[in-house]
């Protein structure tokens, strides 16, 4: 909850969601059919083709290309009149005007409301990513706090992805940190468990975490379900916004077992209270007036645009996150965080009120329909003065600054760049970096990790595992498993884009002409501009070998990189086909960089490798047999306890278990007893 200023204070638009709304639907959307057939025909003159047949009803459009890529994504208010302004061809800016040239086809989807245009526009946007829309990128997963709903005793976790156990959600928070201090801060003050479930059954004395007054002990009756229940709603109404009504009652709690002179109780809720201002009390940013509501806050410079959030729950800042959407450098600034915004909610709850720095057209549409979505009133405010107005002036200036940080390590990664072009003897600058590497253990679990970098960093949603598969590799020979990973990585590569040669700019980073803008970030290509190996001569020529095989040894720039004497880091030699090996100066700044994407790719194969291996490690021997589902493969547990008791079982025994006939129960035991017919 947030208590409101003055009406004047801020200029607001509000939208209360009926009562019958509920959150749309927008999976599964099937696209008009068109009786408009337009062989040959290209950019103003398809559209006007699909102009007459288009209804004045709310919908969501999109153009695509000759090779039926998606261009565009927007929604309408009238399909019939947005479409028509894009025939007439007249008062575009010039990315309008690339993307009419292209556009070699269009769909529709009628809606019932503008506000349902909007939704399922975002969804397809976040989905699609068009090419000349604002695209919200690094869209990684927030974490959430989770108070458990299935159980007697409800717990307390951290919790990311899917919503799949019942319970109730409280975030999003911007990292795993700020959500490991507030739970910390939230068992001192409710004294809420934080062990599993099936560690609480088993549970026969109460555990350090009670000792120290970290959890009530519910598992061994130190607390009776009510009591626990009560501190469960308290630390629930606490985190959904009502933090002062809970201080307040317990500070009454506090006064009363003083005056009735209990003074060990009153000490408890003490400890309480100053466990709740504890969580309060050390933010950067402190709101007074503000309970709940995101801040949203861009700057936009140097064709580049920097959106900063921030997050406040009870009162509490929950964390920042800066996002770097790709857009026009011609949009204002207005108009990327209209778009942003209504992709970022796309996926998350929207809390009651909602901070931006600029205005947009759309945004008494976008309150309305995330009052929709979330069912209750939801205010998008951009504040003139008083506390918000600061805290948006806050929030902007974080955002300035993340610009000016990213702006620096982007130069920084350009003259990088620019090093290792002139190092190796490229071309230009390399724009997709893949680095490869292998990890396992003594040939078992063993996992081949490839990551990208590009003129941003790491791109870290490129990263590719490949579990070794085939059978005739010798356990432990990196050369043979070297070559299973370039074949398929590149076999693959040639059958999803052809024949086109990895040196050649993307006709996505050319562009159509002389309109297409110099700032701004690029898209990342397809095929690498240079693979790196983490190895020597051996690797080097299993690579060699396998790009030969494919046809394309000459399209590629492939350097090995292998540990010098001792393996010790700075005396690194590196291989290149035609040139004799050679080192670089301990100094080199070219130096550091292909250590640092050497090491990243070593840490990425040796997570895939260690994740498998656990995944190996925990496999149940029930799941090899086949016919074994999930509900025989309970029954089995539950019956006999362990696989092992299970493998040990007879015949006469296995027909006990409920579901498992005579037949199935010889399937079992001849799988177990194989060796010994």
């Amino acid at each position: 909850m947030y208590e409101e200023t003055d009406s004047d204070e801020d200029e607001q638009i509000e939208a209360e969601a009926p009562p019958s709304a509920s959150p749309i639907d927008v999976s599964g959307i099937e696209w008009n059919e068109s009786p408009v057939t337009t062989p040959g025909l290209k950019g103003a003159k398809v559209i006007q083709a699909f102009v007459k047949h288009l209804p004045n009803q709310p919908g969501v459009y999109r153009m695509t290309n000759e090779a039926g890529d998606v261009l565009y994504v927007g929604k309408a208010r009238s399909l019939k009149k947005r479409v028509t302004n894009y025939a007439q061809g007249r008062g575009h800016s010039n990315r309008i005007n690339r993307m009419i040239a292209q556009t070699a086809n269009m769909e529709f989807v009628t809606t019932r409301t503008e506000t349902e245009a909007l939704l399922l526009e975002a969804n397809l946007i976040k989905r699609l990513k068009p090419r000349f829309n604002v695209l919200m990128r690094d869209d990684k997963s927030f974490p959430y706090i989770l108070v458990t709903g299935d159980h007697e005793a409800p717990a307390i976790f951290k919790h990311r992805g899917a919503r799949n156990r019942k319970g109730s959600y409280f975030g999003p928070f911007a990292s795993a940190g700020a959500v490991g201090r507030t739970i910390n801060a939230l068992q001192r003050a409710f004294l809420l468990r934080t062990c599993t479930d099936s560690v609480y059954e088993s549970r026969t004395r109460p555990c350090l975490l009670y000792q120290i007054k970290r959890c009530a002990g519910p598992c061994t009756g130190e607390i009776d379900t009510e009591g626990y229940q009560r501190l469960v709603d308290e630390a629930q109404a606490f985190l959904s916004g009502r933090s002062q009504a809970v201080k307040a009652q317990l500070s009454n709690a506090m006064q009363t077992a003083s005056e009735d002179l209990d003074f060990e109780r009153a000490a408890v809720y003490r400890d309480r209270l100053s466990a709740l201002s504890h969580v309060q009390s050390h933010q950067g940013i402190n709101p007074h007036t503000v309970e709940e509501a995101d801040v949203f806050a861009i700057h936009h410079d140097a064709g580049m645009a920097c959106i900063q959030v921030f997050f406040f729950r009870t009162g509490q800042n929950w964390g920042n996150r800066a996002y770097f959407p790709k857009a026009d450098p011609a949009l204002s600034p207005g108009e990327i965080l209209g778009a942003f915004i209504g992709q970022f909610y796309d996926d998350k709850p929207a809390p009651r009120m909602i901070l931006v720095s600029d205005d947009f057209e759309d945004r008494s549409l976008l309150a309305e329909a995330l009052g929709v979505r979330m069912d209750r009133k939801v205010a998008i405010s951009r504040p003139q003065r008083g506390e918000k107005r600061e805290l948006v002036d806050q929030v902007l200036t974080n955002a300035r600054e993340a610009h000016g940080r990213h702006l620096a390590e982007t130069a920084s990664q350009a003259r990088l760049l620019e090093g290792l072009a002139e190092t190796f003897g490229l071309e230009r600058p390399p724009r997709r970096i893949e680095v490869y590497d292998n990890s396992h253990i003594m040939g078992t679990n063993a996992v081949g990790g490839m990551i990208v970098a590009g003129p941003e960093g790491f791109v870290k949603n490129q990263y590719r595992k490949f579990n070794i598969k085939s059978t005739d590799i010798t356990p432990g020979d990196d050369f043979g498993m070297m070559r299973e990973v370039m074949q398929r990585r590149f076999s693959r590569l040639i059958k999803e884009h052809g024949d086109e040669s990895p040196s050649d700019p993307t006709p996505e980073a050319v562009g159509d002409g002389e309109d297409m803008p110099e700032t701004g970030p690029q898209p990342m290509p397809a095929w690498p501009d240079l693979v790196l190996i983490d190895g020597g001569k051996g690797q080097m020529s299993a690579v060699r070998a396998m790009l030969d095989e494919l046809g394309i040894a000459d399209k590629i720039t492939a350097i090995g990189v292998a540990k010098g004497m001792d393996r010790e880091a700075g005396r690194e030699r590196f291989f290149m086909q035609g040139k004799p090996d050679f080192t670089l100066p301990p100094r080199d700044p070219v130096l550091y960089f292909v250590q640092r994407l050497r090491d990243e790719a070593h840490r990425f194969a040796i997570g895939s490798h260690r994740a498998r291996r656990k995944k190996e490690m925990v496999t149940n021997p029930l799941d090899e047999i086949g016919g074994i589902g999930p509900s025989r493969k309970r029954a089995l547990l539950h019956h006999f306890g362990t696989a092992k008791a299970v493998s040990r079982a007879g015949v006469d025994d296995l027909v006990k278990v409920e579901g498992i006939s005579r037949t199935v129960a010889e399937l079992i035991y001849n799988h177990f007893h194989e060796d010994k017919r």
